[in-house]
């Protein structure tokens, strides 16, 4: 596991990870190899749970 990956239940912004997406596909030149694919998935599935956090937040 990449030392940049969080754990689940991390406290990052939703933006934040987002930037982490970003720069990950900009490193990779559009084209994940298996390593970042995990890594990408991973990201992913933080993002999404930071944006459920803040639509709880919200209501």
């Amino acid at each position: 596991m990449s030392p940049d990956l969080v754990t689940p239940g991390s406290v990052r912004s939703a933006a934040e990870v987002n930037e982490q997406i970003r720069a990950l596909w900009l490193r990779a030149g559009g084209s994940l190899s298996a390593q970042e694919r995990e890594q990408y998935e991973l990201l992913v599935v933080e993002w999404a749970s930071a944006i459920r956090s803040r639509v709880v937040e919200a209501a």
